[in-house]
């Protein structure tokens, strides 16, 4: 008889760092010769993450259209699938940035109607350092109430609490952040841990292979506050296609296309959650992220390629009207093209507000 699937869900706010670690993780995995696959998810298709976990080779479903809460059909079918191709010995999942409430609506159920063919890991949250030092010292502005709520409901309903981007902090930040978690959420692991750089990664595997922490009862969440908290995000993917007479250095173009944006939201006071392009060409990738207003944008995968044409993916989860958005990432991006004496074609855009999640399950009670 086959041993159960691990299966391992990975949270955090827009930007955390989640795409990065699941992919640091599974590289782990596959070093300890399991086969790994993953799951993604987004409120719409045509996502970034999807597009960049298959260029390192991994088998990659994605939920689109709507969370694994609301959808937890859609996420066992993905599974199932996996299972069709090639039965998995770890599944990594990463639930959409903006959702709270998965322990009681993903976990649990899934204990509970799937428990003979999964194991499932404690539930590990990245926090984002760039809003989590404002929101956790209430010293700045990090997003509304509304959804700082869903931010800290993040937090509360952890069973690993991750402080992510340590390379990029001095260490009375990460001291600071690290009180702060202590005080606020006790009671549970916290660990320091770079996706970027890798560090501390071992120990985040063992903390997920432990046994799943045994919980008194399911987090208590106001779906009213938690709806209206997700709605303040204007959400946009766009798909392009760009041509040029001449060769151009694509990383650039990435650059130009995220830093024209990042401006475009200052003008307009729309803080930002998270900004992600993907340029691919000839089995090429690159990525740039800007993971809020007031960071820098970061080149996560370079290609170094010069080439004359690419296709482009643009993600975009800013608190801005969703019509505004998509005019000014249209604009950017026929200007960002101009600018490299390139043409450029919109494939797909579509812009939107997430509707109110109504999860398929939720145990409500232990």
């Amino acid at each position: 008889m086959n041993a159960p699937i691990r299966f391992i869900m990975l949270g955090g706010f827009l930007g955390a760092g989640k795409t990065t670690m699941i992919a640091r993780l599974a590289a782990l995995y596959q070093a300890a010769n399991k086969h790994v696959c993953i799951v993604t998810n987004d409120q719409a298709a045509d996502l970034v993450d999807t597009h960049l976990l298959k260029s390192y080779g991994y088998d990659v479903a994605e939920v689109a259209g709507s969370c694994f809460c609301c959808n937890f059909g859609g996420l066992t079918d993905a599974m199932e699938s996996f299972n069709q191709r090639r039965r998995p010995d770890v599944i990594l999942a990463e639930p959409v940035g903006s959702c709270t409430d998965l322990v009681a609506t993903v976990a649990l159920p899934m204990m509970q109607m799937l428990g003979e063919q999964f194991v499932i890991s404690p539930y590990a949250v990245i926090l984002k350092p760039s809003h989590g030092l404002k929101i956790l010292t209430g010293k700045g502005k990090g997003f509304s109430p509304k959804a700082e709520y869903i931010f800290r409901k993040q937090l509360e309903e952890a069973d690993i609490l991750l402080i992510n981007r340590v390379d990029e902090m001095t260490p009375p930040e990460i001291d600071e952040l690290e009180h702060l978690l202590r005080a606020q959420y006790p009671d549970r692991p916290t660990l320091r841990v770079s996706a970027k750089t890798g560090a501390n990664l071992g120990q985040l595997m063992t903390l997920v292979e432990s046994p799943s922490a045994r919980r008194a009862s399911v987090m208590e969440v106001d779906y009213d506050i938690y709806a209206e908290g997700e709605a303040e995000l204007g959400w946009l993917n766009a798909g392009a296609t760009v041509h040029s007479p001449t060769p151009f250095a694509m990383d650039a173009l990435l650059i130009e296309i995220v830093e024209q944006l990042k401006n475009a939201m200052t003008l307009q006071l729309a803080e930002t959650a998270h900004l992600k392009v993907i340029g691919q060409s000839g089995g090429n990738t690159a990525v740039v992220n800007l993971v809020s207003s007031d960071s820098s944008s970061t080149l996560s995968h370079a290609s170094e390629l010069v080439t004359q044409s690419c296709e482009i993916i643009v993600n975009a989860r800013v608190a801005i009207d969703p019509e505004s958005l998509k005019h000014s990432v249209e604009r950017v991006l026929l200007q960002s093209a101009t600018a490299f004496s390139a043409s450029l074609t919109i494939n797909s855009i579509r812009s939107f507000r997430p509707g109110r999640p109504v999860p398929t399950h939720r145990v409500a009670a232990i």
